[in-house]
């Protein structure tokens, strides 16, 4: 949003005019930069509640920050200016929210502070290796390549994450609609034939006594079932937000049959990938290894890293600390091991993320004929074992009349 200010120079000097800021702090902080003395900052702009209220729920994508990059990089490749690339971008930009952060930047950058210590002003929306990467071509002068770097890793994470959800997308629409019609069958058709079934008399086999009692469960105790289920998952996602929660809920991410060997394979694309970058930029291996720890997204292999850098610092290579773990692979560590010996550990962690990237793809593109033979064969279990239960008693009740 905008303020009017009007502040006296270092000299002296009154000066007065307005500032595209996210708030009246950052505001504050970018005129302060520039060495003013603020007399007074008002906001230019009324803003109805409704409008504050879209702005806070709309979100920045991912896909909005690999485009911010990609022509961030065009721009400066074209020898337009920095600040003046940024003030096009913030112009043009149609989240309101990410525009005021582009200007906040800009005017930033305007002030004196560098890009990559601009970025790392918001650590929700650019990460450490954002920053990282930004600061290694600021100091060699390659700043484009750098962000051609970073929008070509933000793309690729935002189109396999794409591809996940795709693939998860029909199996989850026929299991949420054979939930809703599950549901449904045992609270209004169920309770009707329930009577039928116990006034005959007969014994009743063990299948149909489980769907009853299942009936029964959900008619009086649906609500508290529904209570339980949003308790334990708002438990989770609070228990996930804790360092030790984390860590054993990513573990057991893992372990997931089918999703484990996806994920896997996901954090070694990324490990490869931000290393390979990072020492190709000139970062020395100690802080590549600790920027990755936070750009590879689990916290087993973030501690796996993280041990890899405590045996660096004392002279071990980083393959004889991976060596101990099982989530390397012994492929991935024997390339890493060849590139330590051969000098070019930047090239074959390249090849690695090239690898394990196509590998991801292969096996999400596959994904929906690996889950939907199990989807059926579940559903159809469900469907075999209801039929028993319910007509299989009025078969035998039809017999008997």
């Amino acid at each position: 949003m905008k303020f009017n200010y009007i502040a006296r120079t270092e000299k002296g000097n009154s000066q007065s005019g307005a500032i595209e800021a996210t708030d009246k702090s950052s505001a504050l902080d970018i005129l302060q930069s520039k060495g003013l003395l603020i007399l007074k900052i008002t906001s230019a702009e009324k803003t109805s509640f409704f409008v504050k209220e879209f702005k806070f729920f709309q979100r920045i994508k991912r896909r909005d920050v690999f485009i911010f990059f990609r022509q961030l990089a065009i721009l400066v490749d074209a020898d337009v200016p920095l600040v003046q690339s940024l003030k096009i971008l913030g112009d043009q930009e149609g989240n309101s929210q990410f525009k005021e952060i582009i200007l906040e930047i800009a005017a930033k950058i305007d002030g004196g502070a560098s890009f990559s210590k601009s970025l790392s002003d918001y650590p929700k929306l650019f990460s450490s290796f954002a920053v990282n990467l930004a600061k290694t071509g600021e100091i060699s002068g390659g700043l484009k390549e750098s962000l051609e770097y970073l929008a070509e890793h933000l793309e690729k994470e935002y189109y396999l994450i794409s591809k996940v959800r795709g693939a998860m997308a029909y199996p989850g629409f026929i299991l949420g609609a054979f939930a809703i019609a599950g549901i449904l069958v045992m609270t209004m058709v169920i309770p009707n034939l329930t009577s039928i079934l116990t006034e005959s008399g007969q014994e009743l086999p063990w299948s149909t006594k489980l769907v009853i009692f299942s009936s029964d469960v959900l008619r009086n105790y649906g609500w508290l079932l529904f209570l339980l289920l949003v308790g334990l998952s708002i438990f989770v996602w609070k228990y996930n937000q804790s360092k030790e929660g984390k860590a054993q809920i990513d573990a057991i991410k893992l372990k997931i049959p089918i999703f484990g060997k996806i994920l896997q394979k996901t954090y070694l694309a990324r490990l490869a990938e931000s290393l390979s970058v990072l020492i190709k930029g000139g970062v020395s291996i100690v802080e590549a290894l600790n920027i990755s720890s936070d750009v590879v997204g689990n916290a087993v292999f973030a501690k796996i890293i993280l041990q890899a850098r405590d045996d660096v610092k004392i002279g071990k290579a980083i393959s004889s600390s991976f060596e101990n773990y099982e989530e390397i692979p012994p492929m991935f560590n024997q390339m890493i091991r060849t590139g330590e010996k051969t000098g070019k550990i930047e090239s074959i962690l390249g090849k690695l993320s090239v690898f394990y990237n196509k590998e991801v793809e292969n096996v999400v593109n596959n994904l929906s004929q690996i889950i939907e033979p199990l989807l059926l064969i579940l559903l159809g279990i469900a469907v075999a074992i209801l039929v028993f239960a319910v007509f299989m008693p009025i078969y035998g009740l039809a017999g008997t009349i």
